[in-house]
């Protein structure tokens, strides 16, 4: 489970925030801290995985505070969640390591993307001894090519999202449709439509089962499996 803080001086926006990060599986929102300096004395003291930082705030502000995270040698990642556009804002804090940066106001799906990869960068750097390129070419988004795909008519790109991260965090083993079916909560047909889509736009590859009697077995793994 992932522990995010949210520094975040509007309790309404912190409140709306912490509903928008606990709906997507894998993460916690353990503490708000309404400015930098009391986000700081909450990270001496507790374990954090990710932060939700916003810019404007008083006391502190998000810059100052991740300068002084740096500063302190805290390696926790940053997400700025903000409503600051100044390009020099922009600029200084991914230089100083901010995994990603959100203009308010953001649509959910913006977040959740956001946070999926997020997530799928954390699950692969501490749950495998040693990286491939596709692993680093996945978490630094340099493998976007079938982005530009457009989405089949029918198919619904929450459902899509949801399939092809069960597959990638399955990825060193074949999933069957009904699997997946049964994980994402839809039908077996359904399932097997979004599947054999990520298989055109070459995602996700079939494999074949022949088994002694009845019909072949379709089993699906990615493409980097």
């Amino acid at each position: 489970m992932i522990k995010v803080l949210i520094v975040e001086d509007d309790p309404m926006v912190a409140q709306l925030n912490k509903r928008y990060v606990e709906c997507i599986n894998g993460f916690q929102v353990i503490a708000i801290a309404c400015n930098g300096e009391d986000a700081l004395r909450y990270v001496k003291s507790s374990t954090i995985d990710l932060i939700i930082l916003d810019i404007y705030m008083p006391k502190m502000d998000g810059v100052s505070f991740l300068k002084e995270l740096r500063k302190r040698s805290i390696k926790i990642d940053v997400i700025l969640v903000t409503a600051a556009r100044e390009a020099e804002n922009i600029d200084e804090v991914l230089k100083l390591g901010a995994v990603d940066y959100l203009i308010k106001p953001f649509e959910f799906e913006r977040l959740k993307h956001s946070l999926d990869n997020y997530l799928l960068r954390h699950q692969l750097l501490n749950n495998k001894n040693q990286i491939e390129q596709e692993d680093i070419d996945r978490i630094t988004n340099k493998q976007e090519k079938n982005s530009s795909y457009p989405l089949k008519k029918g198919l619904h790109k929450n459902t899509l999202e949801s399939i092809r991260n069960f597959v990638r965090n399955n990825r060193k083993q074949a999933v069957t449709s009904e699997e997946v079916a049964e994980r994402i909560g839809v039908s077996r047909v359904t399932a097997r439509r979004y599947l054999e889509y990520l298989v055109s736009i070459q995602e996700v590859k079939l494999e074949i089962e022949y088994g002694s009697t009845g019909r072949p077995g379709h089993l699906y793994r990615d493409i980097h499996g």
